[in-house]
């Protein structure tokens, strides 16, 4: 058996080639999940910016009991007369409905402020003026009215 033993060859085995092997199939996979979840984020981003559906309102954009005419749940939301979505302004802070109007080529009108006691974040838009049923053509001023907290 020594005689054996002593007279076989010791097995090649390809280290570097495994560890190459292991880190490129791991790499591979990474790459492919980061893919698909930039895809969904994406998507989902895309819904937003596009409207979204009317049930994924943020709860800042609630009911205002302090003006009865911002209650109104179409009152945050901008129809252009190009799209058939609707751009939804409601709890967005003053900077990103800035962003908002500038991606969707429209123009910042008059910011004014009205009390929403305790069912709004200070400082987010709760209506739109002109706003949703009535169509707004690309360029128009949109007015702004905020929660003044």
């Amino acid at each position: 058996m020594n005689d054996f033993v002593n007279a076989a060859e010791a097995p090649d085995f390809d280290t570097a080639g495994i560890v190459r092997k292991t880190r490129r199939k791991r790499a591979t996979a990474i790459a492919g999940i980061a893919t698909a979840l930039v895809v969904v984020g994406g998507g989902t981003a895309l819904a937003s910016i596009n409207g979204g559906s009317d049930t994924s309102k943020p709860a800042a954009a609630g009911t205002v009991t302090a003006a009865p005419e911002a209650a109104d749940p179409e009152a945050a939301y901008v129809v252009l007369e190009d799209s058939k979505y609707k751009l939804d302004f409601g709890g967005l802070s003053l900077d990103f409905a800035k962003q908002q109007l500038l991606k969707s080529q429209l123009k910042l009108g008059k910011v004014s402020e009205v009390d929403c006691g305790k069912n709004g974040k200070p400082g987010t838009v709760v209506e739109v003026s002109p706003h949703s049923p009535n169509a707004v053509p690309r360029g128009a001023s949109i007015s702004l009215i905020l929660c003044a907290g």
